[in-house]
């Protein structure tokens, strides 16, 4: 974690998106950097995923990127899967992210609402 922040790069968040698949963007990106400290006192406390809570709203969540242990997750439906290269783009750009893996679940899939769980 240490090594991921140069002085002019922005610290790999956690958060969630939604995604537009006409403006092939996202909108409604909510997020909080993820700081070795936060890593730190996750692993002391025995914690094994750093997320974003839940917001203020009641629209559907389109996916969620979390820290999981040693690497960052971004949970996502099948609508995502033959969009991979896209989203690729706009996950590194809008959290900063300096490598993740995808995992499809279908609780992230269009139509499901909120669970807060994951």
């Amino acid at each position: 974690m240490a090594d991921m922040k140069s002085f002019d790069e922005p610290m790999p968040s956690v958060g969630i998106f939604w995604y537009d698949p006409e403006e092939h963007d996202f909108f409604g990106v909510y997020k909080k950097e993820l700081t070795p400290k936060m890593v730190e006192e996750a692993k002391a406390n025995g914690i094994k995923v750093i997320n974003y809570e839940k917001p203020d709203h009641s629209k559907e969540t389109k996916g969620r990127v979390a820290w999981n242990i040693d690497k960052f997750i971004v949970f996502v439906g099948q609508w995502a899967k033959d969009r991979e290269e896209e989203l690729t783009e706009l996950i590194e750009k809008y959290f900063a992210l300096p490598y993740f893996e995808f995992r499809y679940d279908e609780h992230w899939d269009l139509g499901h609402g909120w669970s807060g769980d994951m």
